[in-house]
């Protein structure tokens, strides 16, 4: 396969046969060079570090795997999904102060958002449900963020607001759920 470029088109027709494997299909793995020895490939070039241990562990070959980077990986992965997960929660709660703060404001693209957010952390929970064991401190994380966010963008002092979150978890998960 020629090298790609940033114009290059990719199709299943224009893939070696041999590039899609039991580990998902990746075009650019005959472009892989054979790894060096050691963990320095995951400093150089975490791409080929990852289909590398990928494909030890595939061959069950563990004495080879660098297993304390894969352990950091994980981990760094879990507390994504943590993160993600604050983030959407602080701008669900944002949009549901703004509905209730500004009703004469409110838009299809707040409606939207608020939305959104509910289907994305829904899908963030069906994926990881071990992540709403401690939702509740998540939430109150993401209401004092959505606070600061709420007067920066409305102007309105969040001295006003109420000093804990107003909407339980259900009320944040119900798509009938506006605040007035």
């Amino acid at each position: 396969m020629d090298t790609l470029t940033a114009n290059d088109t990719l199709t299943a027709s224009s893939l070696p046969q041999d590039s899609c494997g039991r580990g998902g299909c990746d075009p650019l793995r005959e472009n892989r060079a054979s790894p060096p020895p050691g963990r320095d490939l995951y400093e150089t070039d975490f791409y080929q570090w990852a289909f590398h241990n990928a494909d030890l562990l595939r061959q069950g070959r563990f004495a080879e795997i660098d297993l304390e980077n894969i352990v950091e990986e994980l981990e760094s992965m879990a507390k994504n999904n943590k993160r993600e997960l604050l983030s959407r929660l602080t701008v669900l709660i944002m949009h549901l102060l703004k509905w209730q703060y500004q009703p004469k404001l409110r838009c299809g693209s707040w409606t939207a958002t608020i939305g959104n957010q509910r289907t994305e952390i829904k899908y963030l929970l069906g994926d990881s449900p071990s992540l709403k064991h401690n939702i509740e401190t998540v939430i109150a994380k993401g209401f004092i963020a959505a606070k600061r966010e709420f007067e920066a963008e409305t102007g309105i002092s969040a001295k006003g607001l109420p000093e804990t979150c107003p909407y339980t978890f259900e009320q944040l998960m119900d798509y009938g759920f506006r605040p007035e």
